[in-house]
């Protein structure tokens, strides 16, 4: 039927301006917003103009950005508060600078659910708007005058958004239901029902279409002629199982994958498999939630139990070979090891410590005997590997010797749990610290 495909919602998202229902009040022909969304040379004006969207769910936010960034020619970077820190937004920030400055390419930065940034973390963006390396569109459910900073506010322009008219879900449940992005006219419903619908989504257009695609699935999978009529009671008796979907790329999809992550790092096995049951049902790419574990292993389980990254790993090379449904049992195994197993994020702690270090110009001269000395007159001229101390020559595979100076030669960035395996790495850890910084006592 339409087993492996996105949800409806998310094949339904507008891909220009005249699909998008509802919201006349913001993009009306020649409306800041309207000029946003043109190309360069149609526009009749400048428009870099940041963007703060404020509305409720289902409202559109997320699909005004990307419909924006798609008909305007722009570069299209996505962030959510949720799952992204300041280091993802630099990271995208840097990405639209160097588009803009070496191919003239503008970007739009869409960050999903400002307000659960800090203010320290949405200070972030403020030069990247200011010398317009990026136009930000950011969306909100909350109230922006208390959740979204003062300097970055006076730089926006806020645009609310309203819940969708019963009228305008109507016209989109029936434009789902022909159109061959969606049911592809397998379905009819009368007004009635079209009504029913509107009524419970209350103004949420990925609402009305989780419900309509429920109910589309229980009718057709008894069909033999491959089309059938939904009723008002197949809308009520689909409602339990709509609930259950939502959009993947969605509000929704941000808070169950977060409550599926830290169920995993709080060692929650039931609430862990729970959230996975949902992302399954929801028709989450398998592939995402396997990429997901794959990065808790390392950064929640780490070292306390090296063999998490392993595993994680062939469940997810697992997933892509034997796709879903099956796949959902492999996901479930690893599931439920990684959050039995004992955590440590001793190594993401380290790796950030020491990024840290560089980027604040903390990194020291490289000892001489640890250059290399692999071209000729390098001994000669520079002294590169004079000194150097090879570890296999001594019985212990470990000498004594400076491997790092100046600033951070005593730094320790490694700071070992006394749990599972990494409990006998950092008594081993200990032992080679000793002999190869002995020359320090």
């Amino acid at each position: 039927m339409f087993e492996g495909l996105a949800p409806l919602a998310a094949r339904m998202r507008p891909t220009n301006l005249s699909e998008i229902v509802g919201q006349e009040h913001i993009l009306r022909k020649g409306s800041p917003l309207y000029q946003l969304a043109q190309p360069e040379d149609q526009r009749s004006f400048a428009s870099s103009t940041s963007v703060v969207l404020w509305g409720p769910p289902g409202t559109g936010k997320t699909t005004l950005a990307k419909v924006i960034a798609l008909t305007s020619q722009r570069q299209f970077a996505e962030l959510s508060a949720v799952t992204s820190g300041v280091k993802d937004v630099r990271e995208a920030i840097d990405r639209a600078r160097q588009d803009r400055e070496s191919f003239g390419v503008s970007t739009i930065l869409f960050l999903d659910e400002i307000h659960r940034f800090s203010k320290a973390q949405q200070d972030v963006l403020l030069p990247a708007v200011e010398a317009g390396w990026v136009v930000l569109i950011a969306a909100t459910t909350e109230n922006p005058s208390f959740s979204v900073i003062s300097p970055l506010l006076s730089r926006s322009l806020l645009l609310t958004l309203n819940p969708i008219s019963d009228e305008d879900l109507q016209t989109l449940i029936q434009r789902a239901a022909d159109d061959p992005r969606g049911l592809k006219g397998r379905v009819s419903l009368d007004d009635e029902v079209r009504a029913q619908i509107s009524a419970l989504a209350g103004g949420d257009a990925r609402k009305a279409l989780t419900i309509l695609e429920a109910a589309a699935q229980a009718v057709l999978a008894g069909s033999e002629s491959g089309k059938a009529l939904i009723t008002l009671h197949d809308v009520e008796a689909s409602i339990d199982r709509a609930l259950v979907r939502y959009d993947a790329n969605g509000d929704q999809h941000y808070d169950v994958i977060s409550a599926f992550i830290k169920s995993v790092r709080g060692s929650d096995v039931d609430a862990a498999l729970h959230y996975l049951a949902r992302m399954v049902e929801a028709g989450e790419d398998p592939r995402f939630i396997a990429r997901r574990l794959i990065i808790l292993a390392a950064e929640d389980v780490g070292l306390a139990d090296p063999s998490a990254l392993t595993l994680a790993t062939a469940a997810a090379d697992a997933v892509a070979k034997i796709g879903m449904p099956e796949g959902r049992i492999p996901l479930a195994e690893v599931t439920i090891y990684l959050a039995l197993a004992p955590k440590s994020n001793s190594a993401y702690l380290a790796i950030n410590q020491a990024i840290e270090d560089v980027r604040a110009g903390k990194t020291g001269q490289i000892p001489l005997s640890l250059r290399s000395s692999n071209y000729p007159g390098a001994i000669k001229t520079t002294g590169a590997g004079v000194g150097y101390r090879y570890p296999h020559d001594d019985k212990r595979s470990v000498v004594e010797q400076q491997y790092l100076e100046g600033k951070v030669a005593d730094t320790s960035y490694f700071q070992p749990k006394d749990l599972g395996a990494e409990k006998e790495l950092g008594e081993r850890w200990a032992r080679l610290r000793s002999i190869i910084r002995a020359f320090r006592k």
